[in-house]
């Protein structure tokens, strides 16, 4: 008979959040005037559930459900309120964009697409940096987790076409190449999760938040805002990494032969790839169009999830298997139901209230800037891209739209500093300590790079994005 054992938890990983949170509890007397009690004591225990999840004594859906109970418990929300989170439409399209991502993984179309960019585009450095954030481009509008591009697709190819170039880390060789195209696909995949609603998960969480403030964010909206700062980013950030971080080998004659050897052992497209491809078609035209149809991007990702069930690309099994996706439903929907709760129980309102009228003066050009730096910045102080949203969006809308920041354009900069705030830490998000981990790229040089190359996002994004905005008729 096998002997069970008992879970190891580092329960002096729950000192801070429970401390932080009691404190905050307990002074409830001394709260601001125009706080309600309920209120503050939602806030410790949002404030303790996002400091839990970013110290983790518990996977970081285990502590989004103590934080749940909690919640319940002490009467802050009721049980029928607090379950119907789960319900939430943003919430579901997230879960269902994990499991097309499957899809790409399992039939091994992903890797095939990346082959080919390789085959074709692979002759220089430069070029085969290009190809493979292209290829990262191409897969995210399906595939809400960056991590599961970075790390299940792109990071194996870009290992092993560095090390058949001579280039790995073991022997202090990873500046031949590696650096560079590890480096390169970080900030790639940064830009391409800004670029698309569904590209990282914590952009539908956004757009949730936000519709809570009654500010709407469609799929077809957040491409457009993002095209042209996308578009800019993509073709120069490349660039000026390869001037800043110049990896030793400029040419890769040899890329295009490694190339069509990997596809030759994959052999002839299957047919559980071609149907991948079709769907994948299908639900992008769906997203893209999805207004002239009157059907929304969740039911869109639905709609691609059954068809993957009926041709037989994806079996139930996977489905289940799909940890990532169940895990994010799960903690996700606490915390918008949380964040969701301290908006209907008069916290936000009054922070954001208090926050304008310090600011009160100023033009709303100056306030949005004051806002997204202080957004980026504070980012050094997370390890996880979707807890800072969760924690800091709701609030800076509000302050924004009382400020007199265009509704939509306030949401959609916010939405899109959500992913370009990557750019500080070697654990700013999940692809980071993937890429970093590798050991291609060291602490000093990742942290230098990143915060050059943040200053070149907020000048882009926030300047230039703002001007295309405009244009656009967002404000």
């Amino acid at each position: 008979m096998t002997k069970l054992t008992i879970e190891k938890i580092n329960y002096k990983k729950f000192l801070l959040p429970l401390i932080v949170g009691l404190l905050i509890w307990f002074l409830a007397p001394f709260k601001p005037i125009g706080v309600s009690i309920i209120a503050w004591h939602m806030l410790a225990i949002f404030v303790a559930t996002i400091i839990g999840c970013i110290t983790q004594p518990l996977p970081i859906g285990a502590v989004a459900i103590l934080g749940f109970t909690v919640t319940v418990i002490t009467g802050e929300v009721k049980i029928d309120t607090a379950v119907a989170g789960f319900g939430n439409d943003s919430i579901w399209l997230i879960a269902m964009a994990f499991f097309i991502s499957r899809g790409f993984i399992k039939t091994g179309l992903g890797k095939r697409i990346a082959l080919v960019f390789v085959r074709l585009f692979g002759k220089k450095t430069l070029g085969l940096a290009y190809s493979l954030i292209g290829v990262d481009l191409i897969l995210s509008p399906a595939t809400p987790s960056n991590t599961a591009r970075a790390g299940g697709i792109m990071y194996p190819i870009i290992d092993s076409l560095s090390r058949s170039f001579g280039s790995n880390p073991e022997d202090k060789t990873e500046r031949k190449i590696g650096s560079f195209l590890t480096f390169a696909e970080f900030h790639g995949n940064t830009i391409t999760s800004a670029m698309f609603l569904t590209a990282m998960a914590g952009n539908p969480l956004a757009q949730s938040l936000a519709k809570a403030a009654h500010v709407n964010i469609s799929w077809m909206g957040w491409f457009l805002a993002a095209l042209v700062p996308g578009i800019i980013s993509l073709i120069l950030v490349p660039f000026l990494i390869y001037k800043l971080y110049p990896p030793e080998v400029k040419t890769t004659p040899n890329a295009k032969k490694w190339a069509e050897d990997q596809l030759n052992k994959m052999g002839h497209m299957s047919i559980a790839e071609r149907f991948m491809a079709v769907i994948f078609v299908v639900a992008l035209i769906l997203w893209v169009l999805g207004g002239t149809f009157k059907i929304d991007a969740t039911l869109t990702a639905f709609i691609a999830l059954s068809l993957l069930l009926l041709t037989g690309v994806l079996s139930w099994s996977d489905i289940l298997q799909e940890k990532g996706a169940w895990n994010t439903l799960t903690w996700f929907s606490i915390l918008v139901m949380m964040a969701t709760q301290l908006n209907v129980l008069g916290f936000i309102p009054w922070l954001s209230k208090t926050i304008s009228t310090s600011l009160h003066g100023l033009s709303w050009p100056i306030v949005l800037v004051i806002l997204i730096l202080f957004y980026f910045y504070s980012h050094y102080l997370f390890a996880s891209a979707t807890a800072h949203v969760s924690a800091m969006y709701t609030a800076l809308l509000g302050v924004a739209i009382a400020a007199g920041v265009p509704p939509l354009l306030g949401a959609l900069m916010l939405g899109f500093f959500g992913n370009l705030f990557a750019s500080t830490t070697h654990y700013s998000d999940g692809p980071a300590p993937i890429l970093f981990s590798s050991g291609y790229v060291l602490q000093k040089d990742w942290w230098t790079l990143n915060a050059i190359l943040g200053i070149f996002y907020l000048v882009v994004w926030l300047g230039i994005g703002t001007l295309w905005m405009k244009v656009i008729g967002i404000f």
